[in-house]
């Protein structure tokens, strides 16, 4: 009996031995190929992972878009400021290349040798009230920097503008060629290519047209349309040769007996900032002989 269990030991340790040599030789044979086990829980993982990786996918791009999206508005903000400070600063370029060149017109004009018997002022223009707009504007210099009442007032180009009314301290009020109450009555004249000069008064303004009335014009002169008017001088209180405007339209009075010119101004009334106050020398060296 114990040679029989003994010889059973042996034959189930060799049937064992063959056994498992059998599966190593089936799985050698078989290489990489997965079983069916393997291979079902290879599918369920890999369904888990289809089902978890789509959903964090589609997450994933949905906030990279809100990213993106959120960069560009960003983005596009940064570029409007930009653009708004080109805007501002292309403005206050043309501005600036405005003052500059109304300024040089200034420093011209005070070499003038036609306005030599006078002195001249620098101002700026500081106020305008929207009631008097074709009436008054201020600007900054008064007594203390010389400014008179009555004196004359020019832009570039020797364009009137208007004269001194009121002079404060500091500052002085001056009343403009359209003053449509008539306070600004002006001496003026046309110098023809041949001939005498055509004598008249710069009288009146209308506002809706934007035009100044060369009235009482002698009835037989020949007056024509783009014809310069400018200062006579004979009234002393503008001197001779201050362009006032161009001849647009002519007609004759309701009589008969002169004629009338609308005149377009010569200088932008509606765009004034620098200015040029004139002093006759004489006067300053009789007041200062007082």
């Amino acid at each position: 009996m114990p040679s029989f269990f003994s010889n059973k030991k042996l034959i189930i340790l060799l049937t064992s031995l063959i056994v498992l040599i059998a599966l190593i030789s089936y799985s050698l044979k078989q290489g990489t190929r997965a079983n069916w086990a393997e291979q079902f829980v290879q599918d369920v993982v890999g369904g888990f992972q289809y089902v978890i990786n789509v959903p964090a996918r589609y997450a994933a791009g949905f906030f990279q878009n809100v990213n993106d999206i959120e960069n560009a508005y960003k983005e596009n903000k940064r570029l409007k400021e930009n653009l708004e400070n080109y805007a501002s600063v292309e403005q206050e370029n043309r501005t600036l290349s405005a003052q500059n060149k109304t300024l040089r017109a200034q420093l011209g004009l005070k070499n003038d040798p036609k306005l030599s018997d006078f002195r001249k002022y620098s101002a700026m223009m500081i106020g305008r009230t929207v009631d008097q707009f074709n009436q008054l504007l201020t600007i900054d210099k008064g007594r203390v920097n010389g400014i008179k009442d009555g004196m004359p007032v020019i832009t570039s180009g020797k364009r009137l503008i208007g004269s001194i009314t009121k002079a404060s301290n500091f500052t002085s009020k001056v009343s403009l060629i359209s003053d449509d109450q008539n306070i600004n009555q002006i001496s003026a004249v046309i110098q023809p290519k041949k001939g005498d000069p055509i004598p008249g008064m710069i009288e009146g303004y209308d506002q809706n047209k934007d035009l100044l009335y060369f009235r009482k014009i002698p009835i037989k002169a020949k007056v024509q349309k783009g014809q310069v008017v400018t200062t006579s001088g004979l009234s002393g209180k503008y001197p001779e040769g201050l362009v006032i405007g161009t001849v647009i339209k002519v007609t004759t009075d309701q009589y008969g007996l002169t004629k009338a010119a609308q005149v377009k101004p010569a200088a932008n009334l509606n765009d004034l900032s620098y200015v040029l106050v004139l002093e006759r020398k004489a006067s300053v060296a009789s007041d200062e002989g007082e």
